[in-house]
């Protein structure tokens, strides 16, 4: 039987890697010419993406401290 741990640590790096491929893909759309109002959505997106971001990892060091 696989562990709650195990299954939450898929999660957490499920979690993580989506919000680190959404931060990605606003960053690289950031640098296209698209206006003030695209580029000022796109900064939202991106803090939104990196807390995201952050937070997964959190949950990550929380479920495996010893684990990065």
């Amino acid at each position: 039987m696989i562990e709650l741990a195990t299954l939450e640590m898929a999660a957490a790096r499920q979690r993580a890697k989506r919000a680190e491929h959404s931060l990605k893909q606003a960053t690289a759309l950031l640098y296209e010419d698209h206006g003030l109002a695209v580029s000022l959505a796109l900064c939202s997106r991106i803090r939104a993406g990196q807390a995201r971001a952050k937070a997964a990892k959190r949950r990550m060091l929380k479920i495996a401290p010893t684990a990065h």
